[in-house]
């Protein structure tokens, strides 16, 4: 782990340079509005280790396959988030010297993610190559009241001479991601405009032809007036700038104020991007930096007033959930229902993809207790529009009759994930969307969703369990073979308990819905069948026998259910047998050597557990938590928070607790020596989750709201609001008291350690 990010309630805090720390720190300062977003990448010149990132939502590139064995039902596509044009250059000479923070000596470096404001603030002084030292501050955002604005203001002070300088402002688009193959380029060029005083460059991805339009504009001040400056102009395929030539005086300011654009294709007609980037540049200009940023701010406010989580007391655990919920802002709006939230947000390029099942069961959840539920019913109609291509997806594999497989990655629906055990063998995935709906429609009481999308995608994933499925002669039930739970340090098992529980669980709720949607809408219901040739009769008791006859390992001597088949054969060790050195396993050890182990790489048939907890009872989930638990090694993001619930609800504080810091610092402190590739935006939901069905211990049952709170030792209390069904609830927590309050709405009845309070606004709970 590394421990070099300071504690602060609001911000995070990098003082001094270590240039050995830079990628983690590129990640960690990210910022983002939804539309667009960049690493924490220097503004100069930089010529030392580095990961230069900048993303717009909804671009991608399908890259090639490169696997060394092609099998059937592979993708012939990786969809990568692409690094896209750059438009953060400040390049700046003095008598001829570069600023580079690669060669000049550095001093008093910080670098602040102010969160409450979303603001990047940098500073330093550098002392270049023959002796002159300067004084750097550069502040940047990414405007959150305009998704396709972002501003600098980059100020220089000569401390120890006066001389000419160049500055040269840029936006680039001949950039490449990481992790191209072959290092292949994505982008072409499509024009290039370089003006006084502005420069604009579009160009479009490979195959996609997707185009995108950066553009940039600025003004210069010295001593708080503004400059007349000449520029020189150029310009190159896929690249424009500006180089001002301005004179440095000792001990006095000069401010570069660069305004940029960034606008897509998605929206906005290629043939004007250019024109309607002009336009946006000289509004921006005309705003000024100042406007701009307050109005930004205004939007941040706002979002913080829903969503913030206060801990009073430990400024860590602080500093952590309000880390996790800024990075789940910024990275998803939920204003467009074309964007998903994508594993690595604006942070950074690995995994690909937009969409990982991880949207559905721990970011939804999220976004249903902290903005309006259109935002959480986008996500849901994300998937029921790529309905078409999950059976597609199915197709491809030999499933038939309208079976939908949703992809384990995606971007647009279509599976392009190529890792053969995890593509098309980590099935339960597809259910995911089954339980989003269920756990929609819980908290929202939006049930006519089934009526109006839902049911079409639960029959098409009833459709794919069907035939997934197989009849045991031996086991006088129905198995489901080879496949990965969601332990993915176990691949091609039988009867993963998970995976058949989910499996199982899945075509009863496909029952029920159906049984709602002929009773609330028959013409609908009618109408859905022939579209989709549905056999009630038929179908329906295949479902039935299957949830009746479906085969659940245990081990009935320690009254566990059985993770697979064979799991007991395993030597039984837990991860205090393990060495430090050999941590993180994933780093440190042959796939071979942890396939025989009986490490987990997250909850598994704990992860069941926690979303089933209604299926069982106290002790049956305790027994199972006390096995499964210590030889867990969490070397996933989407780990910890799961046993923070699950102990939080066993009565396990000091573990809860432990999880949770493990989930809510997981890349401020970097626990697997990850951070560098970006930071694990989905799992950042599990942060929230901890706090409010863990500690506060929030559940709904029966459409009402129900709390069982506990406050960590460490803690002197803690609050967080709930949006619910048109009401705002805020819980506070203290070491001897629970107070709860209707912010907004309606009158109110909830369950507080077993008891109901009615609220009002009137009153306080």
């Amino acid at each position: 782990m590394k421990h070099y990010i300071k504690h602060h309630p609001w911000h995070i805090v990098e003082e001094g340079f270590d240039p050995h720390l830079n990628r983690v720190s590129e990640s960690l300062f990210s910022i983002g509005n939804g539309r667009m977003g960049q690493r924490a990448n220097f503004e100069e010149t930089y010529s030392g280790e580095m990961h230069q990132g900048t993303y717009v939502a909804g671009v991608y590139y399908p890259d090639k396959t490169r696997v060394g064995w092609w099998k059937n039902g592979y993708p012939e596509y990786f969809a990568k988030v692409l690094n896209a044009p750059s438009w953060i250059g400040i390049h700046i000479k003095i008598a001829g010297k570069e600023l580079d923070l690669a060669t000049a000596k550095i001093e008093n470096f910080r670098r602040v993610l102010d969160m409450k404001q979303g603001l990047l603030h940098r500073s330093f002084t550098a002392t270049l190559p023959g002796g002159k030292k300067v004084a750097v501050d550069a502040k940047r955002f990414c405007s959150m009241a305009d998704g396709e604005i972002g501003a600098i203001r980059y100020e220089v002070t000569p401390l120890n001479f006066s001389a000419k300088a160049s500055i040269r402002l840029t936006v680039d688009a001949d950039v490449v991601n990481k992790d191209s193959n072959y290092d292949e380029k994505f982008w072409e060029p499509v024009s290039e405009e370089a003006k006084s005083g502005r420069a604009i460059v579009t160009a479009q991805t490979k195959k996609t032809f997707f185009h995108v339009c950066t553009g940039m504009t600025y003004s210069i001040s010295s001593g708080g007036k503004q400059d007349k400056v000449k520029p020189k102009v150029s310009k190159k395929p896929q690249y424009a700038d500006n180089v001002v030539e301005v004179s440095l005086r000792k001990g006095t300011a000069t401010t570069i104020e660069k305004y940029a654009v960034v606008l897509s294709s998605e929206n906005h007609p290629k043939a004007k991007l250019t024109a309607v980037a002009a336009k946006k540049l000289e509004k921006a200009l005309a705003t000024g930096f100042d406007k701009l940023f307050a109005n930004h701010v205004a939007v941040w406010s706002h979002k913080w007033d829903e969503c913030d989580i206060s801990i009073e007391g430990d400024i860590a655990a602080q500093q952590g959930i309000r880390f996790n919920i800024f990075q789940l802002m910024q990275t998803y709006t939920g204003e467009d229902e074309r964007l998903n939230i994508g594993p690595k947000g604006f942070t950074g390029e690995k995994y690909g993809g937009s969409t990982y099942w991880d949207t559905e069961a721990y970011c939804l959840p999220f976004y249903l207790g902290t903005s309006d539920p259109k935002v959480a019913r986008n996500l849901l109609v994300y998937r029921y529009k790529h309905l078409p291509k999950a059976i597609e997806n199915a197709r491809k594999l030999g499933f038939t009759e309208g079976a939908a497989f949703y992809p384990f990655v995606t971007m647009n629906g279509e599976e392009c994930h190529n890792e053969w055990e995890i593509t098309f063998e980590e099935i339960h995935r597809t259910s995911a969307m089954a339980y989003a709906m269920r756990d929609y429609i819980d908290y929202t009481g939006d049930r006519d969703y089934l009526v109006s999308h839902g049911l079409e995608v639960l029959i098409g994933i009833s459709r794919f369990w069907t035939q997934r499925v197989n009849w045991s002669k031996e086991k006088n039930s129905y198995v489901i073979l080879g496949v990965t739970g969601p332990n993915e340090y176990e691949n091609n098992v039988n009867n993963n308990w998970y995976t058949n529980y989910l499996a199982a669980w899945t075509l009863r709720f496909t029952l029920e819905s159906l049984d709602y949607v002929r009773k609330k809408d028959h013409k609908k219901y009618e109408a859905l069948a022939k579209k989709l040739n549905f056999h009630d009769a038929r179908e329906t008791g295949t479902w039935k026998e299957i949830v009746a006859k479906m085969y659940y390992g245990k081990d009935e001597k320690r009254g566990i259910l059985l993770q697979q088949d064979g799991f007991l054969d395993k030597e039984l060790l837990t991860v205090n047998d393990l060495k430090p050195a050999d941590r993180p396993i994933n780093q440190k050890w042959s796939w071979d050597r942890i396939l025989r182990s009986c490490f987990i790489k997250q909850a598994d048939v704990l992860q069941g557990l926690y979303l089933f907890e209604q299926d069982f009872d106290q002790e049956s989930i305790r027994r199972n938590f006390d096995f499964y638990e210590p030889m867990t090694v969490h070397e996933s993001s989407l780990s910890p928070c799961v046993h923070a619930i699950l102990a939080s609800k066993l009565g396990y504080e000091a573990k809860a607790y432990e999880m949770y810091l493990r989930t809510a610092r997981l890349d401020l402190d970097d626990y697997n020596n990850d951070t560098e590739d970006g930071c694990h935006i989905t799992s950042m939901a599990g942060t929230w989750l901890s706090v409010v069905k863990g500690f506060g211990g929030m559940r709904v049952i029966d459409g009402m709201l129900h709390f069982h709170p506990f406050i960590p030792k460490q803690w002197n209390s803690y609050s967080f609001r709930l949006e619910f069904r048109g009401r705002v609830i805020k819980i506070q927590v203290t070491k001897d008291h629970v107070k709860t309050i209707l912010e907004h709405g309606e009158p109110v009845e909830i369950v507080v350690n077993g008891s109901k309070k009615q609220l009002s606004t009137s009153s306080k709970g």
